[in-house]
């Protein structure tokens, strides 16, 4: 879990930064981001209702952000927010990544790696089997995540977590 941990919280303050930075610092309550963010009517996740149901319990941006759930944070990493988020903003937010990869496809490559590291930390956190995943390749994602956000806390992450010899000395 500690891998998965960190990965989510590098995908949410990046969001948090790139929010921050287009439609200022309290961003939750903000009409034209309330008004970016999808309201579908059937059966989806509504991420519109999840930033209103945080706002009406919170009253600082810091606890709406607590509040928010993992699918929240990666369902902003969708084609909608290129305009103001990613195209300005994704590079210098993730500084570490590839420098031949556009802002488009990086934002694209974290919205597919956080669809895996949301759906595994799931199966954990539900105490559900993970046996048949790919756990090298989830583990690569979280870790990978969190190292183009900062390589600092990605070694850090790395000299924390023993997933790594876990899964070498499995049977």
């Amino acid at each position: 879990m500690l891998p998965a941990h960190f990965a989510e919280v590098a995908a949410r303050n990046v969001v948090a930064d790139a929010l921050s930075a287009a439609y200022g610092p309290n961003w939750p309550w903000d009409p034209t981001f309330e008004q970016s963010l999808p309201n579908p009517h059937h059966n989806t996740y509504k991420p519109r209702r999840d930033l209103a149901s945080a706002r009406q319990r919170y009253s600082t941006t810091g606890k709406v952000i607590a509040e928010l759930k993992f699918v929240f944070w990666q369902k902003m990493f969708t084609q909608r927010h290129d305009v103001r988020l990613w195209g300005p903003h994704i590079v210098s937010l993730f500084p570490h990544a590839p420098a031949a990869i556009t802002p488009a496809q990086l934002r694209g490559r974290v919205y597919n790696d956080l669809e895996s590291i949301r759906l595994v930390r799931n199966r954990m956190a539900h105490h559900e089997p993970i046996f048949t995943r790919p756990l090298a390749d989830d583990l690569s994602k979280m870790l990978d995540l969190v190292d183009i956000r900062s390589a600092a806390t990605g070694t850090w992450v790395r000299a924390l977590e023993d997933v790594t010899t876990v899964l070498t000395q499995r049977p």
